[in-house]
């Protein structure tokens, strides 16, 4: 069965804890914000995790269109990280348990992926499925992060989704996943947390923390964020002293605001996207702006460069 090539059992299931919500991230494709590489991070050095079983790359990688790092020092390779999709059983802050699916999405072999997501889903009896991942739009930093959510847990969609767009979108791993749960009524929600396009290059706290929010009103898991929501705040005032020093860059912020709040005030279900004329504002200006603060902050955080050395 090509369950057992693909996919290499860590534990014995039947230790597995049944009726377990699952939660799902997986990097790859418009990551924004760096959302779900920084929640996958948070997952595995916050919280206690136990590896379940992985996925083997051989099968799934094009490693000449994504090649690993291989970390050189001097004269010598020191270490190498392989790429990991795996499942992990997780407990939250307050010991609820959880499973955690994370990593790369493949290159390969898609049908037979989902197959056998939703084989474990239905092995373990998963109780409900949820996944984040981001995207870059014209939103302004100065206001919440809002989600688009989709799936067929009307409860979370009315209570949470701010954009509902009628559109063909680039597919995932996670929505051909979703579209195939939504097929057996098994409850599933997907949130797509909606980053302002000019930090989607950015590692930005507060996407990170909108989908761990996300996931937590789905699922009633908690999670501690105050190390998150501290970065997120020092990242903000860094933004902050950028626009405040250029007049022109603030008057584009405030026509992003005033867009914004319009939108919000004329519709039950808010969307930050398009001012009231119904057009999504031209922020060009302001992302090569903020772009190149985000690069000369990124190069004074960065250590050990070996340019530094000279």
């Amino acid at each position: 069965m090509f369950r057992d090539e693909i996919f290499r059992e860590a534990m014995e299931l039947s230790d597995v804890p049944r009726g377990l919500p699952l939660v799902a991230g997986l990097t790859g494709f418009a990551d924004a914000g760096g959302a779900v590489s920084q929640v996958n991070k948070y997952v595995f050095e916050t919280l206690e995790t136990q590896r379940v079983g992985a996925f083997v790359n051989d099968l799934l990688i094009d490693y000449r269109a994504r090649r690993p790092l291989f970390h050189f020092e001097e004269t010598s390779l020191t270490s190498y990280e392989p790429p990991r999709l795996s499942l992990d059983l997780v407990k939250d802050e307050l010991g609820a348990q959880f499973l955690f699916l994370s990593g790369y999405e493949p290159d390969f072999r898609w049908e037979q992926v989902s197959d056998i997501v939703l084989d474990l889903i239905d092995d373990l009896g998963v109780e409900s499925s949820s996944w984040v991942h981001a995207i870059p739009m014209p939103v302004p930093h100065t206001r919440s992060l809002g989600v688009t959510v989709s799936g067929n847990r009307d409860d979370i969609t009315d209570a949470l989704s701010v954009w509902r767009p009628t559109t063909s979108v680039p597919g995932t791993l996670m929505h051909l996943i979703e579209y195939r749960l939504q097929e057996t009524g098994h409850p599933t929600a997907g949130f797509v947390v909606l980053v302002p396009h000019y930090l989607a290059d950015a590692e930005f706290p507060d996407a990170a923390i909108a989908a761990l929010q996300s996931v937590s009103q789905a699922t009633g898991l908690i999670f501690p964020t105050d190390a998150l929501r501290e970065s997120g705040r020092l990242f903000l005032q860094g933004i902050a002293e950028q626009v405040d020093d250029n007049h022109e860059l603030r008057k584009l912020v405030d026509t992003l605001e005033s867009r914004h709040d319009s939108y919000m005030e004329d519709n039950p279900i808010p969307s930050p996207l398009m001012g009231a004329d119904g057009e999504i504002p031209n922020a060009d200006d302001i992302a090569q702006e903020l772009q190149d603060f985000l690069a000369k902050r990124s190069d004074q955080d960065a250590p050990g460069e070996v340019l530094d050395e000279t």
